[in-house]
């Protein structure tokens, strides 16, 4: 067979067999690169047949040993510690901080025992040497190899023969069959399946650095996070100390756990009671301020959400969310305008999570709602008030999952009102905080404030 030419669109994965000036698959303009692929040898005759076998039959296999980094927010992100033989990507902004966590990692690793392989191909061995000296992550068994060729990173492996290997980045390897350039859709998806089929039967543990577009998601084939076992985000503002290392896909694990950091001089240091860090700078008896339990993973985060109202001379007021679904604020300010009788209509809106943290789930809708009934009456909530329930259309506030949990987590940095859904007082933990059911957002208002 001879090689055959393709047109792949940079930013989907589509392919043609002749060139677009717009993409039939996503509809982006001139993303349409020519890729000249080689024909593929033939299946052996004599190759080994795959023949199904009953479910019954299938001895279940122990649970794998996993490999611990050290790093506590790091192995409770990973499910409890690293898999021999999985695939993991980690994707972020540039900056952000993916080559520190994982330049730490692999220093705690070989100080543990295990060879480690950092291949490099962005940066060269002195950068890399001199980032390991700033982070203090010197050590014997942390070999380093500036190599962008595939061939040449499995001859080095096979060499090495090393526990972990780190790709940083999977965009700028080169599979030694394709003629694209590094970084193309071909590159990354052919790249990360070579990988996957040398490194996975050797239970060699990959890690493969991702760089992100501007929409906040891993550039490359949407493919290249259904290859790979697990896919976690580094997340957070350049100019605020925190970060947060997100787990949306693992299949030795929870997903959507959460792992907290906090940048400092030294580097990355994890963060073990996250709720601590975010509240720390939380000011007293402010206006538009309330507390939320928000459950990222298996742990309760407790959460600040800052709201603020402005009044506007234009017809159609201004709304922004930062860290908050904006379409659920939408929603809540039209439940507080219909339900409650807030007359919002004439106010800019601004809601705001502290510490960076996006709420996904619709436990923290009361809070939301809270603040921002706080800021139009310039009325300041309770400081060791807690607020926890999903809010409907209606203005019903519903029952949320796990509520035992956040209570505790509440109860353990001093709260002792927390406002939450009826119908939930077999869900209430023992102890000295005092939990007051409300039906409505109305009658969380009036019994929160008095009025």
């Amino acid at each position: 067979m001879r090689n055959k030419t393709r047109y792949v669109c940079q930013a989907c994965g589509f392919e043609a067999p002749k060139w677009y000036g717009r993409c039939p698959g996503c509809g982006a303009w001139n993303t349409l690169v020519e890729e000249i692929r080689k024909a593929r040898t033939a299946t052996p005759k004599d190759a080994p047949e795959n023949r199904p076998v009953s479910l019954a039959a299938v001895r279940s296999a122990p649970p794998p040993e996993r490999i611990l980094t050290g790093i506590g927010e790091f192995d409770r992100v990973l499910g409890g510690g690293i898999v021999p033989g999985a695939l993991i990507l980690i994707g972020g902004e540039p900056g952000i901080g993916k080559s520190t966590l994982i330049t730490t990692a692999a220093a705690q690793l070989a100080r543990a025992g295990r060879t480690v392989l950092y291949i490099s191909g962005e940066e060269s061995l002195e950068q890399v040497r001199l980032r390991a000296g700033r982070l203090g992550a010197e050590a014997e068994r942390f070999y380093v190899l500036a190599e962008t060729r595939l061939d040449a990173v499995l001859s080095a492996i096979e060499t090495l023969t090393p526990d972990v290997v780190i790709i940083d980045s999977i965009q700028t390897m080169r599979h030694p069959e394709l003629a694209s350039a590094p970084g193309s859709v071909s590159q990354i998806r052919e790249g990360t399946a070579f990988l996957l089929d040398t490194l996975k039967p050797r239970h060699i543990a990959v890690f493969l650095v991702g760089h992100v577009t501007k929409q906040g998601e891993i550039a490359g084939p949407r493919l290249l996070e259904h290859m790979v076992d697990a896919v976690l985000y580094f997340e957070g503002e350049r100019m605020q100390h925190y970060r947060l290392l997100r787990a949306v896909k693992n299949r030795f694990g929870p997903t959507n756990e959460l792992g907290v950091f906090e940048m400092q001089e030294r580097g990355l240091v994890e963060a073990p009671s996250p709720s601590e860090l975010f509240l720390r700078e939380r000011p007293e008896a402010a206006v538009g301020s309330a507390v939320t339990a928000t459950m990222e993973g298996s742990r309760p985060l407790i959460l600040e959400v800052q709201a603020l109202l402005v009044p506007t001379l234009y017809p159609s007021p201004r709304r922004s969310a930062t860290g908050f679904d904006l379409g659920r604020l939408h929603m809540l300010l039209a439940v507080l305008e219909k339900r409650v009788g807030l007359n919002l209509l004439g106010h800019d809106a601004y809601v705001n999570v502290v510490g960076g943290v996006r709420l996904f789930e619709p436990a923290a809708d009361l809070a939301v709602a809270m603040a921002i009934a706080s800021n139009f009456r310039e009325v300041p909530l309770a400081p060791a008030d807690l607020f926890i329930g999903e809010v409907g259309l209606t203005g019903e506030v519903r029952s949320v999952p796990r509520l035992g949990e956040r209570l505790a987590e509440a109860e353990r940095l001093g709260f002792r009102r927390a406002f939450v859904p009826p119908w939930t007082k077999h869900a209430a933990p023992p102890g000295v905080i005092e939990w007051i059911e409300v039906r409505t957002v109305k009658e969380a208002l009036e019994r929160a404030m008095g009025r």
